[in-house]
């Protein structure tokens, strides 16, 4: 049993067959071809405006070139300790941007609060060339500990910074699971919330390798098709990404798969809720779950054959801290979660 995370799972059916039908016949190169085309216009009717979006292979040059597009090398991007950009991206964000710093503040729960970064913001000398400048707050929706920002917590995010003009980026990988827990549309989770750049995820939830940056001003995209082609992201061969992403907005495709992987997740925290030695480290939001486990549980996790990844406690609520043999565990449910081996999972931790 695999819950170590969504990477893990392949594509979506649908994905695959778009992909398939995409490879038939000659189509334009670098994405001027149809599909990409199409889903450009299906982006800015998704969003509720005109939009500007870059279709990229991967989260992390989604996140590197949006922040590069709004940052300059002296500028400072204000973030999560435990958000993806600064932990998991190699230092991408600071490469593509030829050195902007990333300010990264402690959270509950993997989230921001505008008081923290107020405070960051007060130790930044606005116009002094002896500190950085801030110049953009990045938020994750859903959060690396699977909680999720509501409209009204972006938007106060959003007044925290705007005396300042920071520009608010959000990193959206697993964007799809996040609203359909919210249950508004992407436009109020994003624009009309404070939100001008999203990293918006295809690859976690159902695609092959896919993100699109969307850029809810198209007058502060101009910089962003030369630095993708400067990082190697403009495709020859670009209907590819158009297929993919064209398969999961039809229908709402990204949404059902979305809620399957959510509604695994929710039977994992449930049951983990009713009682038992494991108990949640933090609610379930989105389609992760993480538990603190006792050491009696590991090893039957271990003795089940049960894969799964330790995490921080970092972001614990000091009620909540680990006691002695304790570890947080993350699992992560996909489109493509087996409800039977969710199953046996709660078995294997409720035994």
């Amino acid at each position: 049993m695999n819950f170590i995370s969504d990477n893990t799972a392949g594509a979506s059916p649908r994905v695959m067959a778009a992909l398939a039908a995409a490879n038939g016949g000659p189509a334009a190169g670098y994405g001027a071809d149809d599909w990409t085309k199409r889903v450009e216009e299906r982006l800015s009717v998704l969003f509720e405006r005109e939009v500007a979006a870059f279709l990229v292979t991967t989260g992390t040059a989604a996140n590197a070139l949006a922040l590069a597009s709004v940052v300059r090398p002296w500028g400072a991007v204000i973030t999560h300790e435990e958000s993806h950009i600064v932990e998991d991206e190699c230092g991408a964000p600071e490469f593509f941007s030829d050195g902007a710093k990333l300010i990264d503040l402690p959270g509950i729960g993997g989230k921001l609060t505008p008081e923290a970064v107020t405070r960051a913001l007060g130790n930044l000398n606005e116009g002094s060339f002896h500190n950085v400048q801030a110049q953009a707050l990045s938020v994750t929706q859903a959060t690396e500990c699977g909680t999720i920002y509501t409209p009204a917590e972006i938007r106060a995010l959003k007044e925290a910074v705007t005396a300042r003009n920071l520009t608010v980026h959000m990193d959206g990988a697993r964007f799809a699971n996040a609203l359909v827990t919210l249950g508004c549309t992407p436009a109020e989770i994003t624009w009309k919330a404070g939100v001008d750049v999203l990293s918006f995820g295809g690859t976690k939830n159902g695609a092959w390798a896919v993100e699109a940056v969307v850029f809810f001003d198209p007058g502060r995209a101009e910089e962003m098709k030369w630095r993708r082609k400067r990082a190697g992201q403009t495709l020859s061969k670009g209907r590819f990404l158009g297929a993919q992403f064209e398969a999961l907005l039809a229908d709402d495709h990204w949404l059902d798969l979305a809620r399957h992987a959510n509604a695994q997740a929710k039977r994992l925290a449930d049951a983990v809720g009713n009682g038992g030695e494991a108990r949640l480290a933090w609610p379930c939001q989105a389609n992760e779950v993480f538990l603190i486990l006792p050491p009696a549980t590991q090893e039957r996790l271990t003795a089940a054959e049960v894969r799964y990844h330790s995490w921080p406690g970092r972001s614990l609520a000091p009620d909540n801290a680990l006691q002695d043999g304790e570890i947080v565990g993350r699992f992560v449910m996909s489109f493509a979660t087996d409800p039977g081996e969710v199953g046996r999972l709660i078995a294997a931790i409720s035994d």
